[in-house]
C-alpha cells in the first residue's frame, strides 16, 4: 500500500510549510487592511416575550 509510506510526501510537506512560515508568513504580517472596522455604536433591541393564547 503505497499510501502508507511517508518517504514520497513527507519531505514535500515539511518544505512546504517551512516556506510558508519563513518566508510567506513574514511578508504578508506586515500588511494592513485597507478596510478598517468604523466604531459603531451598538443600538439595544427590546425584546418582549411571546404571549401565547393557550398559557
Amino acid at each position: 500500500m503505497p499510501q502508507l509510506n511517508p518517504t514520497p510526501w513527507l519531505l514535500i510537506m515539511l518544505t512546504s510549510w517551512l516556506t510558508f512560515t519563513l518566508i510567506v508568513q513574514p511578508k504578508l504580517l506586515p500588511f494592513t487592511p485597507t478596510n478598517s472596522p468604523s466604531n459603531k455604536l451598538t443600538t439595544t433591541i427590546n425584546l418582549s416575550p411571546w404571549n401565547w393564547p393557550w398559557s
